[in-house]
């Protein structure tokens, strides 16, 4: 299998648990009208050509959360959708230093919170997320969490 970030007609993507000292969670929120108003989701999008899952990762928790990491443990990777071969790589990042978002034109107003893991997990249960990876990665970085 290839490592190519573009695999038939989507991109592999990378979703981040980004999990403070104090064991809170960085939850993006934002309006989505398309699918009926506010969702969560953790930060994440998909691989610019040339990115590995993990620079992809580190990119996209850098802009749309300001938050880089020292520590960076790979949760899993899996199929985005059947018709595709592009993955999602799931990541759970730790030792966190915080700074401005970075946010692109597409992402303006996203909101940066903090959430105790239990409120995140209880979203995820409540479907309030927007895409299935955030609630898989959070369900994974709660496993190896917990050992």
């Amino acid at each position: 299998m290839t490592d190519s970030p573009r695999r038939g007609s989507m991109r592999d993507a990378s979703v981040i648990v980004a999990r403070d000292a104090a064991g809170m969670v960085a939850i993006l929120t934002a309006e989505f009208p398309q699918h009926g108003g506010e969702y969560v989701f953790l930060p994440g999008g998909r691989r610019e050509d040339g990115e590995t899952p993990e620079e992809c990762a580190r990119r996209e928790l850098r802009e749309e959360a300001g938050v880089t990491a020292l520590a960076w443990q790979p949760l899993g990777s899996y199929a985005i959708a059947l018709d595709s071969t592009a993955r999602i790589h799931l990541f759970l990042a730790e030792g966190l230093t915080c700074g401005p978002q970075q946010l692109t034109p597409s992402e303006e107003g996203f909101q940066l919170m903090w959430w105790p893991m239990p409120d995140a997990i209880r979203a995820a249960t409540e479907a309030r997320f927007l895409l299935q990876g955030g609630p898989l990665a959070l369900l994974l970085a709660q496993q190896v969490i917990a050992v």
